[in-house]
């Protein structure tokens, strides 16, 4: 493989460092209409990440626009630190996150979708940050990259190597032969969903600016909410918190899968073998064990100090452990209690969710549902190998058989995901955190989920962290929100090696 084509790379963080910037710009007049003094901080943090870009994409012109697997690597990791560190400009401009560390980590869980947050006091906020925050959601939800792929071919650029960068898993559907249309379809499928969700929450009784940032935050799985008490301030709306619990499901879904069911065609969805799983392993195993819990343990437990309620009310129970079952599966992170309160037995079952993840193909992050099926279809036949050695038993998905590589595959990502856990929990063990808040953390900012165990759940924040602790989780969250390998193959030597 000859060189890298510097240019082209430079080029494409320049067009995202724009599109960056003008969304921005969409927050400044929620700040102007509240008339805040932030309005100001937001529209210059806006000009110059626009005036970086301009400069990076005219300055670059590249003598060659293709883009080989090397480039592709490179440009989406350095594309997620160029949105957060131009993306943390609005929050230091403003005075909103005066400290770096801080606002750099609050920029990168919002654009991974992590949701953990170091604010204290959301509701003081200005609204024009506010909106941002929940933008920094949404623009990583689908992926900035997606979108600018949409673009590519306009500046006569190909996209493959990005997507397939940016969708590293096991599989990659395309519903459309050309890369570019596919991130099209992508993108309207994620408006239409989000402006649905908006005026269904703004009709259930929310404001419609908590109901648009509300939106953002469900349809990219990501979990900013615009109060202090997250969805459990509308614990005495269970409307608002059923529609949320329905877009948490749909944005958990592949949006393949999704675009079919627009299309009418109901029976490709259920002819899906990971739905099949995430559907029922969702509602019917974890609910009802979740519901079990909360409908038979002390009925004075409430949902939160300030919004009390009985949990051996029926539908109190379902509601709310379902709730919280699909937004630790699909790692969006919204809470309307604190499930560490419920029992130890559901603290366990709870952090076990944390490395599920939703399904390929969705905003959501952790290992994937896909990969479990896989991963558990080979074991299995592991027994039957030892029955019979000479036979030859492929594993098969979705009735087709798997590609011996992609299981292979499989296997080292999730074993080196498990690794990076193990580690990472010890270093920030080392770091000051107790060892419960350590494997809280490091599972949370590797999986993208955002509240967590020990001082790091629901009800707590990452505020109390250490600066190096905060910059180690915000290093998590980058690799688990671009599913490892495409963040730890450019620390490899062969990678960088001359061919």
């Amino acid at each position: 493989m000859n060189s890298l084509n510097l240019k082209i790379i430079y080029r494409f963080l320049g067009l995202t460092a724009i599109l960056n910037g003008i969304f921005m710009f969409i927050a400044v007049p929620f700040s102007m209409y509240n008339k805040e003094a932030a309005t100001y901080g937001i529209l210059n943090a806006g000009i110059v990440t626009v005036f970086l870009g301009l400069i990076l994409y005219f300055f670059n012109k590249p003598t060659s626009t293709n883009i080989q697997k090397k480039e592709g690597y490179l440009i989406v990791t350095l594309g997620w630190l160029i949105l957060s560190t131009t993306g943390m400009l609005p929050y230091l401009f403003s005075g909103a996150i005066p400290n770096i560390t801080d606002a750099f980590f609050e920029t990168l869980s919002g654009y991974s979708t992590t949701g953990s947050s170091i604010l204290s006091d959301i509701e003081g906020m200005p609204k024009g940050i506010l909106f941002w925050r929940s933008a920094t959601h949404w623009i990583g939800g689908m992926g900035i990259i997606v979108l600018t792929i949409a673009i590519l071919p306009l500046l006569g650029i190909g996209g493959m190597q990005l997507f397939m960068a940016e969708a590293p898993g096991p599989s990659t559907d395309k519903l459309h032969p050309r890369i570019s249309d596919t991130a099209k379809r992508l993108w309207l499928i994620y408006v239409t969903l989000t402006f649905s969700e908006f005026f269904l929450l703004k009709f259930a009784g929310m404001s419609w600016f908590d109901a648009i940032n509300h939106a953002m935050s469900t349809m990219s799985t990501g979990g900013f909410s615009t109060k202090n008490e997250s969805l459990a301030h509308y614990n005495s709306m269970p409307m608002v918190q059923y529609i949320v619990i329905a877009f948490m499901f749909i944005a958990g879904t592949n949006f393949v899968l999704t675009y079919f069911a627009l299309k009418g065609k109901i029976r490709k969805i259920f002819q899906s073998e990971e739905f099949k799983y995430y559907f029922f392993g969702t509602l019917f195993v974890a609910t009802i064990i979740a519901v079990i819990i909360l409908f038979y343990q002390d009925p004075n437990l409430t949902t939160t100090v300030a919004h009390p309620k009985v949990y051996g009310e029926i539908e109190s129970a379902i509601r709310h452990a379902l709730f919280q079952v699909i937004s630790v599966i699909t790692t969006t992170g919204f809470v309307t209690a604190d499930f560490t309160m419920w029992s130890f037995l559901a603290t366990s079952i709870f952090f076990s969710l944390f490395f599920v993840g939703g399904s390929a193909g969705s905003t959501s992050g952790g290992v994937k549902i896909v990969r479990h099926i896989v991963m558990l279809k080979s074991s299995f036949l592991e027994f039957k190998k030892a029955l019979h050695p000479n036979a030859i038993i492929p594993v098969r998905y979705d009735n087709k058989p798997v590609n011996h590589t992609i299981v292979f595959n499989i296997i080292s990502f999730f074993i080196i995901y498990m690794l990076i856990f193990v580690v990472s929990s010890v270093i920030l063990t080392f770091l000051g955190l107790d060892f419960i808040s350590a494997l809280g953390a490091a599972s949370s900012s590797l999986g993208n989920i955002g509240p967590a165990i020990g001082s790091v759940s629901p009800v707590d924040n990452y505020a109390h962290l250490s600066d190096a602790a905060k910059w180690f989780c915000a290093f998590l969250m980058l690799i688990g929100r671009l599913e490892l390998f495409t963040v730890l193959i450019l620390f490899s030597p062969f990678f960088w090696r001359k061919n």
